[in-house]
């Protein structure tokens, strides 16, 4: 007889892009969840192109392109094909890192795989892991226009490094929130709510006061709340209060396995 799987009975909102939605659903269906979407993010262009696209004119210059995100890879392969370039064809003194198997597997997919990938899909694992002393290098470090932590470049500037940080998309609260996710919060329907970033539990809190009104944290009295990693679980415990779980590793599979761990320890 086949096992039951973990979350078989389980109801798991997931807080990620809409347009990212798919790979977590999948894997909690996997483990048996129904999965409610909750896009806590929408993801879209800078305010102003113009630094990304000055930086990316004298690519040449730079010894590394460090990417903290998937979303961070596709917006400046869109920008390079804009000039009839790409990151696959880039200049060829110019290596790249990526923090997570997510932005790893963009790159690669994009025929650029990553030169350095560290250890743990945290930021700080980077800097530590970091292939060669910054002394001296120039870092192009693309990343989200509003929220996005400026530990990277602060700790590679001391490093002696010369950087240069450029918003390369922004992420945005959704206008409200879906039926579905509405419903299953009104009737007490979740187990477990995940998120993946800081963003998406500023974002979720947003939304559930439009809904909710000022007792919105009370429609997740009962709700696992489980977080990606150090960063967000910080997040989660300044505006929701807590956090049940943090997955290890720090990507999806790793949430899964932390979501299961929490709603476990919750029976």
């Amino acid at each position: 007889m086949a096992a039951t799987p973990p979350l078989e009975g389980r109801t798991v909102a997931v807080t990620r892009a809409e347009t990212q939605l798919g790979a977590a659903r999948q894997l909690f269906e996997q483990a048996g969840a129904s999965v409610i979407d909750l896009p806590a993010l929408v993801i879209g262009p800078p305010d102003l192109w113009g630094p990304l696209d000055d930086a990316l004119a004298e690519l040449d210059q730079f010894h590394w392109i460090i990417f903290s995100s998937a979303n961070g890879v596709d917006a400046v392969e869109q920008r390079l094909a804009r000039r009839g370039s790409s990151l696959a064809g880039r200049p060829r003194g110019v290596r790249l890192a990526a923090v997570g198997r997510k932005t790893a597997e963009t790159l690669e997919a994009l025929g650029a795989p990553a030169d350095f990938v560290p250890p743990a899909f945290v930021a700080d694992s980077l800097i530590e892991h970091f292939p060669v002393s910054g002394w001296g290098q120039r870092l192009l470090l693309p990343r989200v226009q509003s929220g996005g932590r400026t530990l990277l470049a602060e700790a590679f500037a001391e490093a002696g490094a010369r950087v240069v940080e450029v918003a390369a998309y922004e992420t945005r609260c959704p206008a409200g929130l879906p039926s579905g996710a509405l419903q299953a919060l009104e009737c007490r329907g979740l187990d477990a709510i995940t998120f993946s970033s800081g963003k998406t539990v500023d974002h979720t809190a947003q939304l559930l006061a439009g809904s909710f009104g000022e007792n919105w944290i009370e429609t997740l009295e009962g709700v696992q709340v489980v977080s990606i990693g150090p960063q967000t679980s910080r997040r989660c415990l300044e505006r929701l209060g807590r956090v049940d779980a943090e997955a290890d590793p720090h990507d999806l599979e790793g949430l899964v396995a932390a979501c299961i761990r929490a709603v476990e320890a919750a029976c």
